[in-house]
């Protein structure tokens, strides 16, 4: 699966932390690596004034961080979830 800087790339991984345990905002603040992640309350906080392709990569980073159990999700999102874990995202 090749990993895409487009919007409706960026939806789909949205999708992942919608259909899952936890809670992705878009906030203001100083962050040293583009997010800040709240293991014990399950929020993804990402910097809202990073362009979409550093959103994307955080989103991404995140997701290989954080443990979501794949059969919570879509089949869509469980397919993207599982590449994303496994690595076998390829950029363009």
């Amino acid at each position: 699966m090749q990993l895409k800087y487009t919007r409706p790339f960026l939806t789909r991984l949205e999708d992942i932390f919608a259909e899952s345990e936890y809670m992705l905002r878009y906030e203001k603040g100083t962050f040293k690596s583009g997010f800040c992640l709240l293991k014990d309350t399950k929020v993804a906080v990402v910097n809202k004034y990073f362009p979409l392709e550093g959103k994307i990569n955080c989103l991404v980073e995140i997701l290989r961080a954080v443990e979501i159990s794949p059969e919570s999700l879509r089949p869509e999102s469980q397919e993207l979830f599982l590449a994303i874990k496994n690595q076998t995202l390829t950029t363009p």
